[in-house]
């Protein structure tokens, strides 16, 4: 069972951009962040950034947020939505949302983490999108945007171009404080991505081929729940074939969790469906929680184990990657939900077309 998707079309420079806190009003917490990310946000892309009333109002109700995201989406004017960042509860915010909006005027949508709930809901209307970006976490911090976020941040808006998915090199799992004024000129504390036992910074699994599919997926905790509430909106018919996209977050789950909400995608039969898995690098450090550098790289090797573990368990013919960088650490990549994604399991690269 094929599902068509919408592409919708890019924004030109000069366009008008909605930045949106469908989840959490980071920028009402970190207003600094927030200005210098809608700086640079005008610097890399040449849109116009555009706040809504709650882009910057904490503790907003989802019926307000909904709102917001309503109003952009049905706004001609408007030709693309961008997310501040992720949270918790964007689940309460779907179903005040209209559908007649985005299909009469579909537009980009960037996001990940608790926006993989928007996702969903785009995929379940035909509507393709981007799995990534953040301008609290990836525009406004530091010294400077990194270059693979601004190169897929630019595909994803503007250009829709087809970019090799490379590995940045370096990685961090947190940033400075927000509240800290360090944050706005440094990184946080990075780390060389190569892993000494695998001897490269991505662990590659299953057959020696490349597979070019359509992507789906998302956060995987927020997937579970996406899955709890009902609202799953593709099913293995329509995956066959695709390209599995699955990362964690911050909240830093075991192991052994991310296996049984892989197991439960298994028994679902998405796994089974799909011919590549691309998981994300997890974040196995926050701010409380600072393991030194070898128990990091275990947490992260047990992670990979039980991705390609219980992958394999299901669909021993899939090409997995495990390590590339569109989760929740940084440099992040930006990359398709429902486009077109090349998984070679022979060559060990990774290709994404933005169109």
């Amino acid at each position: 069972m094929e599902r068509t998707l919408i592409h919708p079309l890019k924004a030109r420079p000069g366009d008008r951009v909605a930045v949106l806190s469908p989840s959490f009003a980071a920028p009402g917490f970190a207003p600094e962040v927030h200005e210098q990310a809608m700086r640079r946000l005008r610097e890399v892309t040449g849109l116009e950034p555009v706040e809504y009333p709650t882009t910057r109002r904490l503790g907003a109700s989802a019926v307000d947020r909904a709102r917001d995201l309503n109003a952009a989406f049905a706004d001609p004017t408007i030709r693309a939505v961008v997310s501040t960042i992720g949270g918790e509860d964007q689940i309460t915010v779907i179903p005040h949302l209209d559908a007649a909006a985005v299909r009469a005027d579909p537009k980009p949508f960037l996001g990940y983490s608790d926006n993989t709930n928007l996702h969903q809901w785009l995929w379940g209307l035909g509507v393709a999108s981007f799995h990534g970006g953040s301008t609290q976490v990836h525009l406004g911090p530091g010294p400077h945007v990194d270059d693979v976020h601004a190169a897929s941040l630019r595909a994803a808006l503007l250009t829709g171009e087809r970019l090799e998915v490379t590995d940045p090199g370096e990685s961090e799992d947190t940033g400075r404080d927000w509240k800290d004024p360090r944050a706005l000129m440094e990184f946080g504390d990075r780390e060389a991505t190569r892993d000494d036992e695998w001897g490269a910074p991505w662990r590659w699994a299953g057959p020696e081929r490349s597979v070019t599919g359509r992507t789906w997926g998302g956060n995987l905790e927020v997937l579970q729940w996406v899955l709890t509430a009902g609202r799953f909106t593709a099913e293995p018919e329509a995956l066959a074939g695709g390209v599995l996209l699955v990362e964690t977050s911050e909240m830093l789950i075991p192991p052994h969790e991310v296996g049984w909400i892989l197991r439960s995608l298994g028994e679902r039969g998405i796994l089974g469906a799909v011919d590549a898995v691309l998981a994300a690098r997890p974040p196995v450090s926050d701010f409380d929680v600072r393991p030194d550098a070898e128990e990091r790289a275990r947490r992260r090797r047990a992670q990979a184990d039980v991705v390609i573990e219980t992958v394999q368990k299901y669909n021993p013919d899939a090409v997995v990657c495990v390590g590339v960088p569109f989760g929740h650490t940084r440099p992040q990549w930006i990359l398709p939900h429902g486009g077109a994604m090349t998984v070679d399991g022979a060559a060990k690269r990774v290709w994404a077309d933005y169109g």
